[in-house]
């Protein structure tokens, strides 16, 4: 085999560049670790480096594992390399991917999808007996790629340094990577043709036209130049009406997309035998590592289909943008293999000087629910924070977080954000965590059966093809939402827009699946679907609301349905599916019984007693309500418990406490002597009277007696200075009472201490004060206090705070004016030696 492998790269040599990068790449490899090679499209990487790493003494006898952004690419490359050994697939090479595989215990070059590999590490994270890993096409930064080659780099520098790790790209800054892996770099020159790059006069008006210029472009091209021709085109549907406007064209045109069949790959990816010229309408699948053969012309349409994080509703969604100008010079490559070429641009080129100059990586706009779990199941085996761990680009905080958030509503992962046994088992599935945990809630076989059908059904493209919703040009598909169409598609009906090759490979996944979940092919899949989806997307159980087709989601935000499909009138949906276009758009779901619901949505759902006041009556009312997230799932009257009836009623006394109860002079008063004492007298043990601090307290000092209460407007009429008084004890209002007393006795009667003045004032008659020769004081003498002399008709003749200087001074001015005024009242020359009237006048007017 050596021999063999020998005289290969030998030959290979003058066909494919690469080839002489080779020997630098071994030496490398020989003395490091890691490497970075960058090789232009078409140099043979893909082809040749697995190959001429096999006979590497550090290899021993581990195996080399290759890592393919896509399916289609990752059996092409293991079929070319089995031929180039005289074999095939499953043999010395062979290939996995999520639906298929070929492999052996022969085999030593394995290549595999890029999730595979993630799967691999958290079975088995040593990689036992793999002894290289190669990253190709490293620059296309799938969210898969960015974790396995961070997991690979965080196993290398803990526990197996001898790993080799190769990183492979066309168009990636090779010297960045180099330094984020510790590698060295290795170039390829490349051998390219020319290619004679042509853009468009005029750019298209609106995206809707590109089939129709990409249909005028290619007969211009087939009419005018030789060779066969290959048109990237941003999706399926483009693809079909670009297909549709070439009939009758003198070629073979033919598809080529990922969903598409095997055998109608090879189809594109094969010569013509009688060497008629072919049109291959691909997506942006043959941008990298596939070689379709022949291909003299390039027709780009400039867009591609990439995901995209919504952040209103959380969902990842393919949109279609601009091509990199990185991706535009990889596809025009595509011409210039094996003899000079032309690529034709439906663009301006002034539009291409503003296009980006590379993709931006999947982590930094995708939805990272699955890769926030596979970092939590990382540390769970390698003790390796996910912040820590070296990832090309660090995955965006709010995208990494909202995952966490989901996971732990899913049950993935505790409050600790650590992985739970649930979530261990959810991240061994190998499925986006919410289908892995659909299956895990499933509780019977034919229920797991059911699980694994609608996993399968979810991960790939809607078997039920949409229809034209209206005639318009661009008028939206549609499409009967209901995804038990599908399950009874699945199960043998026939619908005739059933999508034939969508439903094979469903059932293929399907199978896997139901093996992963130990069970048997035979087993009927029963059970309710809508259950099931439920637990999977807890945030998107949509309650209908207003007009039909407008539903509410418990995740928040909104979501619609055509009027006219046979889900818009249902009371509750469970939604397994979305676009969002102008609005969120629920395109799979299954009605959910409000009356029966599934135990996983009663485990996140909340139920609740909520009181409140009837507008009309002011009694308290109650509801209990089953909540979920923003939804009312359940609501009913019910009789309210005397502790609830207090609960609302302390909660609204609290929000306005001076309209609620009848404040009278002496509830203020209390509130500024306990004040005073709180401040002025060292006691901070007294409680805090306050009205903010009794608005925040009402559960304590009010809710003892409110029983028997059912009406705000019965507070008014409650005492409130008893109330009060009650947060304190006896001993307590006793030492309140002496220190600042209400009222002062004196020989003439009471006089009424006045605490809501910024110094107190005791005011009663002049009268009440005769025989008083100084001031008197509270407190102990602690606190000032103001005296406040009032005239017969009560109102305040002199304010004084030294009542012995007032009577031998200012008491004769007041004397004669009051003489004048009130001649019937005793007005003594000297108060401080005269009695008192006999009649009470202390009493506070």
């Amino acid at each position: 085999m050596q021999n063999r492998l020998a005289a290969l790269l030998s030959q290979s040599a003058d066909a494919l560049p690469v080839a002489a990068a080779l020997p630098a790449l071994q030496d490398t490899l020989a003395r490091a670790s890691n490497a970075v090679l960058v090789a232009p499209p078409g140099a043979g990487k893909t082809t040749l480096v697995p190959l001429a790493l096999l006979d590497a003494p550090w290899r021993q006898d581990g195996r080399i594992v290759m890592l393919e952004p896509r399916r289609l690419a990752t059996r092409a490359a293991a079929q070319r390399m089995a031929e180039l050994v005289g074999e095939q697939p499953g043999g010395l090479v062979g290939y996995r991917t999520r639906l298929d595989g070929a492999t052996s215990e022969r085999t030593r070059i394995e290549v595999i999808t890029e999730g595979l590999l993630v799967r691999r590490l958290l079975a088995d994270p040593m990689l036992e007996g793999v002894a290289c890993v190669i990253f190709d096409e490293i620059h296309e930064r799938s969210v898969d790629a960015d974790a396995a080659l961070a997991f690979c780099l965080d196993l290398q520098r803990s526990l197996r340094p001898e790993l080799r790790l190769v990183a492979m790209s066309a168009t990636m800054d090779g010297a960045a990577l180099s330094r984020h892996m510790a590698a060295e770099l290795v170039e390829s020159a490349g051998r390219m043709f020319p290619v004679d790059i042509r853009h468009a006069k005029r750019d298209l008006v609106h995206r809707r036209d590109l089939p129709d210029a990409m249909a005028a472009a290619i007969r211009a091209a087939v009419s005018e130049d030789a060779g066969d021709i290959l048109a990237f085109l941003p999706g399926v549907g483009e693809i079909q009406r670009t297909r549709a406007a070439l009939a009758g064209i003198d070629a073979d045109v033919l598809p080529l997309y990922g969903e598409l069949p095997p055998a109608e790959q090879d189809l594109a990816l094969t010569p013509h035998p009688a060497g008629r010229r072919r049109v291959i309408l691909s997506t942006s699948i043959a941008e990298t590592s596939l070689t379709v053969p022949g291909v003299r012309i390039v027709v780009d349409g400039g867009f591609r289909r990439v995901p995209r994080l919504d952040p209103g509703t959380g969902l990842t969604r393919l949109e279609t943008v601009r091509i990199s100008r990185a991706a535009a010079a990889q596809r025009a490559g595509r011409a210039g293999r094996v003899a000079p070429g032309i690529a034709i641009r439906l663009w301006t080129e002034t539009t291409s000087r503003a296009m980006p100059p590379h993709d931006r990586p999947e982590m930094m706009e995708a939805e990272l629910t699955g890769l926030r779990l596979d970092t939590a199941a990382w540390q769970a085996v390698m003790g390796t924070d996910p912040a820590a761990l070296p990832f090309p680009d660090a995955p965006p905080n709010g995208a990494f977080e909202a995952g966490r958030s989901l996971l732990q509503a899913l049950g993935a992962l505790d409050d600790d954000a650590r992985i739970t046994p649930d979530g261990a088992r959810m991240a061994a599935l190998g499925a986006h965590p919410r289908l892995a945990a659909m299956m895990l809630a499933a509780r019977t076989p034919p229920e797991r059966a059911l699980a694994a059908d609608l996993a399968a059904m979810l991960e790939e493209r809607d078997p039920l093809r949409p229809r034209r919703a209206g005639t318009g040009r661009g008028a939206p598909p549609s499409a009967p939402v209901d995804i038990r169409l599908r399950l009874d598609l699945l199960a043998g009906a026939d619908h005739p827009d059933a999508d034939r090759a969508a439903l094979s490979r469903i059932r293929h996944a399907a199978r896997q699946y139901r093996r992963r979940l130990g069970l048997a092919r035979d087993i009927m899949a029963e059970g309710d679907s809508a259950a099931l989806i439920a637990a999977a997307f807890p945030d998107r159980i949509a309650q209908a609301r207003g007009e039909a087709g407008s539903f509410r989601l418990a995740g928040g935000g909104s979501a619609r349905v055509s009027k006219t499909d046979d889900m818009a009138k249902s009371p509750l949906l469970a939604v397994a599916g979305m676009h969002v276009r102008k609005a969120a758009e629920i395109c799979l779901a299954a009605p959910l019984d409000r009356d029966a619901l599934p135990d996983s949505v009663l485990a996140r759902a909340k139920e609740q007693v909520e009181t409140t006041l009837d507008p009309t009556t002011g009694n308290v009312m109650a509801r209990r309500r089953l909540r979920l997230g923003n939804l009312v799932l359940r609501d009913r009257t019910v009789t309210a418990s005397a502790g609830e009836v207090a609960t609302l009623l302390c909660a609204q006394a609290a929000q306005n406490l001076a309209a609620t109860f009848s404040w009278s002079d002496a509830c203020r008063q209390l509130q500024a002597r306990v004040e005073l004492a709180r401040n002025r007298l060292d006691r901070p043990d007294l409680p805090d009277l306050s009205d903010t601090a009794l608005a925040e307290t009402t559960q304590e000092w009010l809710a003892p007696w409110l029983a028997g209460v059912n009406r705000l407007s019965a507070l008014a009429e409650m005492d409130l200075l008893a109330m009060l008084r009650a947060t304190m004890d006896h001993a307590t209002l006793k030492w309140l009472d002496r220190m600042l007393p209400t009222h002062l006795e004196l020989p003439g009667g009471r006089a009424a201490v006045d605490y809501l003045q910024p110094v107190p004032v005791a005011a009663a008659r002049a009268q009440t004060f005769y025989g008083v020769t100084k001031t008197p004081h509270i407190a102990d003498g602690r606190v000032e206090l103001r005296i406040a002399l009032l005239s017969p008709a009560g109102r305040p003749q002199a304010i004084t705070a030294d009542l012995a200087g007032f009577w031998a001074g200012s008491w004769a001015d007041m004397r004669r004016d009051m003489r004048g005024r009130y001649p019937r009242h005793d007005w003594p020359e000297n108060p401080a030696t005269a009695s008192p009237p006999p009649s009470r006048q202390g009493r506070r007017p």
